[in-house]
């Protein structure tokens, strides 16, 4: 894929942020009690983290195609959504490893975890009904429902620990109050970068899909006036 030059900027300076947030994790103190595996802690949480972009940006690009029915803002939909399951599924796959030598067993339904498995339901489904409608314009209009429906989420995910107590953790970045990290603020400073970093990730492949959405939307516009090439043909 041909890229320009803007994409390219930002691939490299996501690839340095992303480097850099590495080099910082590996070098960060062990934990007293956990060891290396609270170095699981600096992927676990910017992968969460962007997975509630994701969906926050499928439910806001879909409020704009409803109120300016701008066939892009659909194609960015479609692309935070996908980004969104990619990410949720890594946000899984991490917090069972951690949760293995922690709780001793890889999964447990606890409320945080119900609701974030809960999101494949909902996302995967956005996915597949995407997929079912044939119709552009319809299509655009059920996942944007459908995306911002979704959207409610993030705020029941992120308080799920306080409204229902379970065996996770409270939230490590805090929007209502300050995070704390007293035993060792460096790992405060390492969540920040990491945060940093995959929220340029997330630019990075939101961007780049986007533009295949587009070469995609275009060559299925494409085969569908070849489609009705010959019926006018016919016609006249």
């Amino acid at each position: 894929m041909r890229q320009d030059r803007v994409t390219t900027l930002l691939g490299a300076v996501t690839l340095l942020a992303l480097g850099t947030a590495v080099v910082l994790g590996l070098r960060a103190p062990l934990d007293v009690n956990q060891g290396s595996l609270v170095r699981l802690m600096f992927v676990h949480v910017p992968t969460a983290w962007l997975s509630y972009l994701a969906y926050g940006g499928t439910g806001l690009f879909g409020l704009l195609y409803l109120l300016t029915r701008q066939r892009r803002w659909d194609r960015l939909a479609l692309s935070s959504a996908e980004i969104g399951v990619l990410f949720t599924l890594a946000t899984i796959v991490g917090g069972m490893l951690w949760a293995k030598p922690t709780w001793g067993v890889y999964w447990v339904w606890d409320a945080r975890l119900t609701t974030t498995a809960l999101s494949l339901v909902v996302y995967g489904g956005y996915l597949l009904i995407r997929g079912l409608i044939d119709d552009p314009e319809r299509r655009a209009r059920v996942s944007a429902v459908i995306g911002l429906v979704g959207t409610l989420y993030v705020p029941i995910n992120y308080m799920a620990v306080e409204w229902w107590r379970g065996v996770h953790q409270t939230q490590t970045l805090r929007l209502l109050g300050k995070p704390s990290f007293e035993a060792a603020p460096i790992y405060g400073w390492v969540l920040l970068v990491g945060t940093l970093a995959f929220t340029l990730l997330y630019v990075y492949l939101l961007r780049v899909r986007g533009i295949l959405a587009a070469r995609e939307e275009a060559r299925e516009e494409r085969e569908l006036l070849e489609d009705l090439a010959p019926v006018e043909v016919a016609r006249g």
